[in-house]
């Protein structure tokens, strides 16, 4: 038997192993990260159907929750046949918390994360978001009392330190276990770094040696043979994608394929990416009218076209477009 038997081999014995997160049990590895105005319900659902396992809704404010804001309201909402969706809250007072937990009961969200690792300045100076990886015994209390107050299993995002060149994932990631956190997710760069530079997959690596719970790995995944590495390398249980999903969601059907040891497919063609397009636009519309969805597709459109040849001129015309009709019939002579 050569290596690649035996890889395929493996990979199909894999397949028929169940990736779970507490009682959430899943058919394969591959999550779609949460991503502030962007994994709204139409990205997921299209993720979840291209194969994405678990989809990550957008980030909630547990304060705005608490508050009863009505688009706070909006983001909480999911498509009947959406899937395993994870609700992503962020916040630092254990009693706002709590409060989001027990209201998330109402909700068909298959489990509550918590975000410890968002970056930006609005988020930070609050107190939410990275500024959490500076206290980990806050970290610990407020998983603690997430778990108490739901019946969904609790997860985590973190990053892996919160200053240049720091590192606490360790300890961050054994808060979180020692909450009852049930998985924790790692991004493997610091605050500091926001979204460049390599994302450090031994950090990941050593988490995973450290904690018994499920560690999902995040940073750099972009396509199968990245995703194979990340396993390899870090031992991860799952491994979460974000910007290597934006105009691809066909990724999430390639690593399924690949996890069961099917053979890869040709990428999408000019059609199939124009009848994406055309898909993801009336979802859109569908879920938040037409003047929000044709301003939204400005940017989803120029994420799907990447690469192809006539694309600038392309992104142009859909810049200066305001009517639905008129983006649909553009989109249809791409």
């Amino acid at each position: 038997m050569n290596h690649n038997e035996t890889d395929i081999g493996t990979r199909e014995a894999k397949a028929g192993e169940c990736v779970s997160i507490g009682k959430l049990k899943l058919e394969n590895p591959f999550v779609l990260a949460p991503l502030a105005g962007i994994t709204d319900a139409p990205m997921r659902r299209i993720c979840r159907q291209m194969g994405a396992s678990l989809t990550y809704s957008e980030m909630v404010s547990a304060k705005g929750m608490y508050y009863g804001d009505r688009k706070t309201e909006k983001l909480l909402a999911l498509y009947d046949d959406e899937g395993p969706t994870a609700c992503q809250i962020f916040g630092s007072e254990p009693e706002v918390i709590a409060f989001a937990a027990e209201k998330l009961e109402q909700y068909g969200h298959a489990l509550l994360d918590i975000n410890m690792g968002c970056p930006m300045p609005k988020v930070v100076r609050n107190g939410d978001g990275s500024a959490l990886l500076k206290d980990p015994v806050r970290i610990e209390r407020i998983v603690a009392t997430a778990v108490a107050h739901t019946t969904k299993p609790v997860t985590a995002k973190i990053r892996i330190g919160y200053g240049a060149g720091e590192n606490n994932a360790v300890e961050t990631a054994k808060a979180i276990e020692a909450g009852g956190g049930a998985a924790v997710a790692v991004h493997g760069r610091t605050r500091a770094q926001l979204y460049t530079g390599k994302a450090d997959w031994d950090a990941i690596a050593a988490v995973k040696q450290a904690v018994k719970i499920p560690v999902i790995g995040n940073g750099d995944v972009t396509d199968v043979s990245s995703a194979r590495a990340m396993m390899e390398q870090t031992g991860c249980d799952l491994v979460m994608i974000g910007r290597g999903a934006l105009g691809n969601p066909w990724l999430f059907r390639d690593l399924s394929r690949d996890w069961q040891g099917l053979p890869p497919v040709p990428p999408p063609s000019l059609q199939e990416i124009r009848e994406m397009l055309l898909r993801h636009l009336d979802d859109l519309t569908g879920w938040k009218g037409d003047y929000t969805a044709v301003r939204e597709m400005r940017k989803i459109c120029g994420w799907y076209i990447r690469g192809i040849p006539g694309s600038a001129a392309f992104r142009r015309q859909v810049n200066q477009i305001t009517d639905v009709d008129e983006l649909r019939r553009i989109i249809k002579g791409l």
